[in-house]
């Protein structure tokens, strides 16, 4: 790194409450919405983000989301983030870039693909807990940081918006895609409803449950705490176990171009479920539990129609690494609906099972 870029975030980092003299800074992590940086003291060491205020345009609320869900995990006993203030007591650093410092969490480590079954048992356990732990949280005090992020109906919309228009003329390429997501309209709503009728809960909800999200202890490999809180928002317990298992129950990556090589497994579903289910098991709904599998599909498809919708716009949304690559991700996520669908009664007996 640069000696410029350095003192350029060094100018940054001193505006916060930091202990110490800042000594380094360097690029951290894997993410891709925020830039994050280890800022190194001769006392400690935080983590700094660059927000993306494109991706999030109201960081105000979206820090009073982070700020009042970590207080009261952190009033809880619960190890958690902590938001390090600005030197005017601000809990992040406001301008023509905005800024934001947490604590650095010692002695953890991520995983990136879980590794073996009891992994993604344990990201299932952390994933539960951290739901209890929220369980009293008033979630309609949260702003929706992503209007409407997982309400599939009006992704749908969105999809038929982007095919009617067809823009790059690149329907004719994909019919049978595009079928798919159409022959499944009547699915997508149940969920919303659900929320609507109040037959659903209304929840604090993480929006990004991917194993890389769950800081495990480097020694004992247990969950330490749930990080990258940026999409925490009112929502529905499917949305975080059926993101989950839509990410960790596939046999291939999400960009796998060879579909006989994706499969839905259902031994990775119950893995999770049994780490899931087990941590909420005390505070889940029978109606949350009766739809769970069906979480897991409504995750997916929604996923894939975003996929296809933004192959149709000329991949304005997702990053790509070649022509069609969105393409090839979609089909990745109808395959795995499909085999959801076909596999919704073996879905509920595990979940029955569990639960009892």
């Amino acid at each position: 790194m640069n000696v410029q870029y350095t003192n350029e975030y060094k100018t940054v980092a001193q505006q916060f409450c930091l202990q110490g003299e800042v000594t380094e800074i360097c690029p951290y992590g894997e993410g891709h919405i925020n830039l994050t940086l280890l800022v190194t003291t001769t006392e400690k060491r935080y983590i700094m983000q660059k927000m993306n205020t494109r991706v999030f345009n109201d960081p105000d609320s979206l820090m009073a989301n982070i700020c009042g869900v970590t207080e009261h995990l952190r009033a809880r006993g619960i190890e958690t983030l902590n938001v390090v203030p600005t030197k005017d007591g601000q809990p992040f650093l406001k301008g023509e870039e905005c800024y934001r410092v947490y604590d650095f969490i010692e002695n953890t480590v991520t995983y990136q693909t879980a590794t073996d079954k009891e992994v993604f048992k344990n990201s299932g356990k952390a994933f539960g807990e951290f739901q209890n732990y929220l369980a009293e949280f008033d979630a309609s005090k949260l702003t929706e940081t992503i209007k409407r992020f997982h309400d599939t109906p009006k992704r749908f919309a969105d999809f038929k918006a982007a095919l009617t228009a067809d823009a790059f003329n690149r329907a004719k390429d994909c019919q049978k895609e595009i079928e798919f997501v159409l022959a499944r309209e009547n699915t997508y709503g149940i969920a919303m409803e659900g929320l609507k009728d109040g037959s659903l809960p209304l929840r604090v909800t993480h929006n990004d449950t991917k194993l890389n999200n769950i800081l495990m202890d480097a020694e004992t490999g247990k969950a330490r705490a749930v990080i990258d809180l940026d999409t925490i928002m009112p929502g529905s317990m499917l949305f975080d176990f059926g993101d989950s298992i839509r990410f960790g129950a596939s046999t291939a990556a999400e960009d796998e171009q060879d579909l006989d090589k994706v499969h839905f497994d259902i031994e990775l579903f119950r893995a999770y479920a049994e780490g899931y289910c087990g941590a909420v098991k005390d505070s889940i709904t029978p109606r949350e539990a009766e739809l769970l599998p069906y979480g897991s599909y409504l995750m997916t498809i929604e996923c894939g129609m975003r996929f296809l919708g933004d192959y149709l716009a000329g991949d304005t949304y997702f990053a790509t690494k070649y022509e069609g690559h969105n393409l090839v991700r979609c089909r990745t996520q109808f395959r795995l609906a499909e085999e959801m669908q076909a596999n919704f009664d073996k879905m509920s007996k595990i979940i029955g099972e569990i639960l009892k």
